[in-house]
């Protein structure tokens, strides 16, 4: 048995600066999954509850969308993005 607490990256995100980097560094990881984990992830930092509302989502439906292997609609993403006050835009790699 072990001693070690699971890792919850909620845990970590404090800031609005720290959630940006934590959702950019997840959108340059080749699996998808890992973007819908640290939606995820800020959306527990931030307060399900409260993030469901201001995406205009039921709160059992945002649990739903996030869990793994979860088909998230594209809809959903830019919903939840604009409740967390995040905007979205692209950028060349030189």
């Amino acid at each position: 048995m072990s001693n070690f607490e699971k890792f919850d990256a909620a845990r970590y995100l404090g800031s609005e600066e720290a959630i940006a980097e934590f959702l950019t560094a997840a959108l340059e990881d080749v699996n998808p999954r890992a973007f819908v984990a640290a939606l995820g992830a800020v959306a527990k930092a931030r307060g399900m509850t409260q993030i469901a509302k201001d995406a205009s989502l039921g709160r059992e439906s945002l649990y739903k969308a996030l869990e793994p292997g979860s088909k998230l609609r594209c809809e959903t993403v830019h919903k939840l993005l604009a409740s967390l006050g995040l905007k979205r835009s692209a950028s060349v790699s030189i």
